[in-house]
């Protein structure tokens, strides 16, 4: 035995993720995972009794990779340290840009996920409005806090709603269709800083 190898579990949920992601939830059968991971459909059905626990353990992991990408993405461009002048939300562009360019990029797990099993996987709608809403709370920590939070979070919302658009006008087309995404949202998010910083007039 390969004492170096992930644990079974480990090496099935890490199979499943990545095929999951490249090429859809229902298109990959529970065998293909078996064949892809090492494992025997005994050691798979002891740690995933169905198809449905794997989707949900996938989702709850790719949730986990993504937000810690997601907060360390915008770390790496000193987005906190712009918090106050508008331009925190700026960096949104950026970090998507990054993303876009990734070459496994298909697209928002989440939405993908939704589109797919929808109800038909208990939990799975939730796990991905969950995430969503992480994501959101993520962008209002962008947001100065004197703006208050009923305005903090409508700003927010507005952002991760154009993040999500631009995630889909980019899994929808090549390379020119990513940057035209890029620049779609950096329009509209320079348009929310500019209210942020905006003042009324006397």
């Amino acid at each position: 035995m390969d004492i170096s190898a992930p644990p079974a579990r480990e090496r099935i949920l890490l199979t499943a993720h990545d095929l999951f992601y490249a090429d859809g939830i229902r298109a990959t059968g529970i065998d293909r995972v078996i064949a892809a991971s090492g494992v025997t459909k005994v050691t798979f059905y002891r740690h995933f009794p169905s198809k449905d626990d794997l989707v949900r353990a996938f989702l709850d992991h790719r949730h986990g990779l993504w937000m810690a990408w997601f907060v360390d993405a915008l770390g790496r461009r000193g987005a906190q340290r712009r918090i106050g002048d508008g331009q925190a939300l700026e960096m949104l562009a950026d970090v998507m840009a990054e993303w876009f360019a990734d070459p496994v990029f298909r697209g928002c797990a989440f939405i993908n996920s939704v589109v797919e099993v929808g109800t038909s996987v208990a939990g799975a709608s939730d796990i991905a409005r969950g995430h969503k809403r992480e994501m959101v709370e993520v962008i209002a920590g962008l947001l100065p806090e004197a703006l208050g939070g009923p305005r903090r979070m409508a700003i927010a919302q507005a952002a991760a709603l154009g993040v999500d658009g631009a995630i889909v006008k980019a899994q929808m087309g090549d390379a020119a269709v990513a940057r035209e995404a890029v620049g779609d949202l950096r329009r509209l998010l320079q348009a929310l800083g500019d209210s942020i910083t905006s003042r009324p007039s006397p």
